[in-house]
């Protein structure tokens, strides 16, 4: 208990010195006018000397949000804590006119979301985080399709704060090209007596089915699956980095290395594949263990 005591004096301390430091900057920006000259404030006033503009900029605007946004930010990161799940699922934290500000995954999102608002990471705070007042987020089952879901997200929304906001490229990532091939996986959905069908081409496109494990709608997703596999014209064989399959690919050379997979081109019919698929998804150690069909 001591120590929670002192921790809390630190920190009142600290938010002491940020209310300080915001009114000094408010002061001296009133006495400077027109235009900004953002290096000298950095100087002057944060201590930051030979910052470019832009720096001293963003510098300054991050100490300008500090001393009054603090509590409220608190407030809101507690509130959105407390609500939030322990599962895994992905997650978009917005700003108070509803602008995406910040899109993530996790495996826990609640212990993810709290880490977002631990109090350490306030002095390091980038602005549009500080203006964060509520969250939404999705259960996933599986890391993957939090991976999936994750890039999709990113990719619609464009939020402020991700530093990757395009597609993922392949040639970034180091995987065996014999990994960089047409692939079905199965993987634990959400519900649990379901399922996630998710296939992969080799030219980047991706398809994710949710399919009950005891077979009913299981003829519609695997034709479908069959039919994604087939050519059209010459759409096959070169990686589009438009795509999401290369989150695919790295994910199975690495992390889901013991998933289950299978090669769609391994039978000669929609129907053979369908049995095949059954009969993985009747198994008990589907999701323990990887399974192969011969």
């Amino acid at each position: 208990m001591p120590q929670r005591k002192e921790r809390c004096s630190i920190e009142r301390e600290d938010f002491a010195e940020d209310v300080m430091l915001r009114d000094r900057l408010v002061a001296r920006m009133a006495a400077m006018g027109e235009p900004m000259d953002y290096p000298r404030l950095a100087a002057e006033v944060l201590g930051i000397r030979g910052a470019s503009r832009e720096l001293a900029r963003r510098l300054v605007a991050q100490a300008l949000v500090i001393g009054d946004r603090r509590e409220s930010w608190q407030r809101v990161g507690d509130r959105i804590c407390r609500e939030a799940p322990t599962s895994p699922g992905v997650y978009v934290l917005r700003d108070a006119d509803g602008e995406a500000v910040y899109v993530g995954k996790a495996v826990n999102l609640r212990r993810r979301l709290r880490s977002h608002f631990a109090s350490r990471r306030w002095r390091a705070l980038k602005p549009a985080m500080a203006r964060v007042a509520t969250a939404e987020w999705e259960e996933v089952g599986s890391e993957l399709e939090a991976l999936l879901r994750e890039a999709t997200l990113i990719r619609q929304l464009q939020p402020a704060v991700n530093v990757q906001v395009g597609p993922p490229a392949l040639r970034t990532r180091r995987i065996a090209s014999v990994l960089i091939r047409d692939v079905v996986t199965i993987l634990p959905s959400v519900e649990p007596h379901c399922a996630e069908l998710v296939a992969a081409r080799s030219d980047g496109a991706v398809l994710v089915q949710r399919t009950p494990r005891s077979g009913a709608d299981l003829d519609h997703h695997a034709t479908r699956t069959w039919e994604f596999f087939r050519p059209i014209g010459d759409r096959r064989g070169t990686m589009d980095d438009q795509s999401l399959a290369a989150l695919v690919f790295s994910w199975l050379a690495g992390r889901g290395a013991a998933t289950t997979r299978l090669d769609p081109h391994q039978w000669g019919s929609a129907s053979e594949f369908l049995a095949r698929v059954a009969t993985l998804l009747h198994d008990e150690q589907l999701f323990v263990e990887r399974l192969v069909i011969v």
